[in-house]
């Protein structure tokens, strides 16, 4: 058996599982920002979510016993990766204002499309055909779930497509980070640059008072939030881009579920379609890795 292998398996795992549980916080994060945003401006609550976040954060690492250093988010590749962060959000949240929230999402998930190209053209990755195939198969999914409606893809369909580039450009560039450096460190980072996009939105759109409700909700999102740049962080760093990126396809199921529990939306056929094809090109990349790993 090649320990080298085997390790490779192992991180794999770990990647998927970390992949699987922040997509999952990134869209209860999402669901409740929307709840929210329908009585707060954007940048006010990126703004109160983000200080939010920024806390919890600081108060886990202090329990941990970990060491958050200033210094260390000051390393080039964290500002690096940071400043794609805050750059990528702040075009999503712009062109999401101008299309359908469907049609961001089904661009939004093409990110593993971006991850395995910028993989094999940076890191040298070998994606062969079957995970091209399951990749293929996942969007194509996505997709029908969405189904998006080609006259909204405009000008703002490309900021989006931009964005989503964006994001798997952070994704790869967490790799550059050195391994020292925790993932704590580039939580807390990540967490401030968003808050910093949302505080330049705020002279624009203005500061309203909050409700009780409002500061309860903003603040399990600042939870999920949280998680969620956490656990990418961790995907990002352990496992083959390539078989890791897929899996935030399981954020859109977890959307779907979350959907119908809280607004009883009922997917359609093609949507029940997509699911399965999701649903597939996810166990085909799982049994393809159980295949390989030494017993």
């Amino acid at each position: 058996m090649n320990p080298d292998e085997g390790q490779r398996r192992r991180d794999n795992r770990r990647g998927i599982r970390f992949m699987t549980l922040a997509m999952l916080s990134f869209i209860c994060n999402d669901a409740l920002v929307k709840y929210v945003s329908q009585s707060l401006p954007a940048g006010q609550l990126i703004v109160m979510r983000g200080i939010m976040a920024c806390l919890m954060i600081l108060i886990v690492a202090r329990a941990l016993g970990m060491h958050v250093r200033i210094r260390d988010m000051g390393q080039r590749w964290v500002l690096v990766r940071s400043t794609l962060e805050a750059v990528a959000s702040l075009l999503y949240l712009f062109a999401l204002f101008n299309i359908p929230l469907a049609n961001a999402t089904a661009i939004n998930l093409s990110s593993p499309l971006f991850i395995a190209v910028l993989a094999m053209i940076f890191y040298k990755e070998h994606v062969d055909a079957g995970r091209w195939l399951a990749i293929g198969l996942g969007f194509a999914g996505v997709l029908l779930v969405i189904q998006p409606s080609g006259r909204a893809f405009n000008a703002f369909a490309l900021l989006t497509l931009l964005s989503t580039l964006l994001y798997s450009g952070r994704d790869l560039l967490t790799r550059r980070i050195p391994a020292q450096i925790p993932a704590m460190t580039i939580t807390l980072s990540t967490a401030l640059a968003v808050m910093l996009i949302g505080a330049a939105l705020v002279p624009v759109q203005g500061w309203q008072a909050f409700e009780a409700r409002h500061i309860g909700l903003l603040a399990l999102a600042a939870g999920f939030l949280a998680g969620g740049y956490y656990c990418i962080t961790q995907a990002s760093r352990q496992g083959e881009f390539s078989v890791v990126a897929p899996f935030r396809y399981t954020g859109l199921l977890g959307a779907l579920v979350l959907g119908y529990l809280v607004w009883d939306h009922v997917p359609n056929t093609l949507a029940w379609t997509g699911i399965a094809l999701l649903i597939v090109a996810g166990m085909w990349m799982l049994q393809r890795e159980k295949r390989r790993q030494p017993a």
